[in-house]
């Protein structure tokens, strides 16, 4: 297995962040999108993140791409301009094996260097360890459970609510 590098993600890596995207969108709670999007409509969100002055990183192994994330606005309201909410995906067949750490410590970590105070993970599904595991080594903090809050494969799914602070930013 060839070197994991995260990078910032170019126009390029689009249709591999897609169907990445895609299969959670059809096969898990990682989302609560029910309809994959199209090529332009990823193309028009990673643009807005990275017009926002966001990061949006992959995670590339033997010239593929195993994985992304990126950050974004927590909530539109101007008080909450210093914090966001992050968001990794990782390909079903390259878990367990550093992408995700690598991409959401990254994540942080340009976060912090752009002078945020907080960031939010909201994880679909109670049941999702691997996703509450990777950001609790991330030093995320689990604060908080919405119980059946969202629909999906005829399901009810809860979210669960993690935090971290960035710098100074303590809780």
């Amino acid at each position: 297995m060839g070197e994991l590098i995260v990078r910032d993600s170019i126009a390029a890596d689009l249709p591999a962040i897609l169907s990445i995207y895609t299969y959670e969108v059809l096969n898990g709670f990682a989302t609560f999108e029910e309809v994959a999007p199209s090529l332009q409509d990823m193309a028009s969100r990673r643009n807005e993140i990275l017009n926002l002055g966001f990061p949006y990183l992959v995670a590339e192994r033997d010239k593929q791409i195993v994985g992304y994330a990126y950050a974004s606005i927590y909530r539109p309201r101007p008080a909450y301009r210093h914090s966001v909410e992050n968001s990794v995906y990782v390909d079903k067949d390259h878990r367990g094996v550093g992408a995700g750490g690598a991409l959401l410590g990254t994540l942080v970590s340009r976060c912090e260097n752009v002078g945020l105070r907080q960031i939010v993970a909201i994880i679909g599904d109670s049941g999702n360890a691997g996703s509450i595991a990777l950001h609790q080594s991330q030093g995320f903090q689990k604060v908080g459970i919405l119980r059946s809050v969202g629909l999906k494969f005829d399901q009810w799914v809860d979210t669960v609510i993690m935090q971290r602070p960035l710098q100074d930013g303590g809780i």
